[in-house]
């Protein structure tokens, strides 16, 4: 199965009617794709009771790919509202029980920060991430060059093998150290993340004072050259994992829904197991 969705599912405008609720999208946007990234744990742990409606706003077939608290990975930069790394992963568990419950979750995504790099230090956090969430699927996406360098290549991709980390596979700007290279490297025969951020080289390196750096850093819109490398690459990946999850995260202009609409057309891909289109007008 290969499930092709987006980062959210608040800002794609070109998907809804105009003027539609912000509490009625995600059923929306169930009728369009069958998959999505719930960003909003990156900001704060969800209360159970949105797990629940989003659960019940979707198909059965539907699967959501939860991304890890900011605390998690390293990225807080302010107060965390927890006393110990264990509060928060126990915190974290909770809330995504009714996701496991329903047979909805895909993976988590720990997205790791830049300045993650390849050290010691990191691995065993790594290790210590993996023991907390127990059974539940992780996928690991870096942001540190370091990790795919020749000395730790293949290093880093046994070891997510072995501790059964699920690979999420990026398409990113190739902009020095803070930036990945694509490796076509599955780590788990059930499940493959990828990740296509668009590649602007000029927004992904922009200082982020003065402006808001969302706005530049996925402001990409992939021609369909581009697109049809990725059909490749997913051909070439289907051989090696059972399910694919393809997210697009260009949608600082608004092009993620659309490129992603694209890529399944390439594909030759028709879901049949959607949500009713039911907020039509017409």
């Amino acid at each position: 199965m290969i499930y092709i969705g987006l980062t959210g599912w608040g800002d794609h405008d070109s998907l809804y009617p105009p003027g539609l609720a912000a509490k009625d999208k995600l059923q929306e946007y169930a009728a369009h794709f069958p998959t999505v990234e719930v960003d909003s744990y990156f900001y704060a742990i969800q209360p159970r009771q949105n797990v629940e409606k989003w659960i019940r706003e979707t198909p059965d077939s539907f699967r959501f790919v939860v991304k890890a608290y900011q605390g998690m990975t390293g990225h807080e930069r302010g107060p965390i509202p927890y006393s110990s790394k264990e509060e928060m992963f126990a915190a974290f568990l909770d809330s995504i029980e009714p996701f496991i419950r329903s047979g909805k979750l895909a993976m988590v995504l720990f997205q790791f920060p830049p300045w993650f790099d390849c050290r010691r230090e990191h691995v065993t956090y790594l290790r210590w991430c993996k023991a907390q969430m127990k059974e539940v699927p992780v996928a690991l996406e870096f942001r540190h060059r370091s990790w795919f360098s020749p000395r730790f290549y293949a290093k880093t991709l046994q070891f997510m093998t072995e501790e059964g980390w699920i690979h999420s596979i990026c398409d990113e700007p190739q902009a020095g150290e803070g930036s990945i290279p694509t490796v076509l490297h599955p780590t788990n025969a059930e499940k493959t993340l990828v990740r296509l951020h668009g590649r602007n080289v000029y927004g992904w390196n922009k200082a982020t004072s003065g402006e808001n750096w969302r706005a530049v850093r996925y402001l990409y819109r992939y021609r369909e050259d581009e697109l049809r490398e990725w059909v490749a690459h997913i051909e070439t990946l289907k051989t090696k994992t059972n399910d694919i999850y393809v997210l697009f995260n260009n949608n600082s202009g608004g092009d993620a829904a659309d490129n992603a609409k694209q890529f399944i057309r390439l594909l030759g891909i028709e879901y049949t197991d959607l949500a009713p289109r039911q907020l039509d007008l017409f």
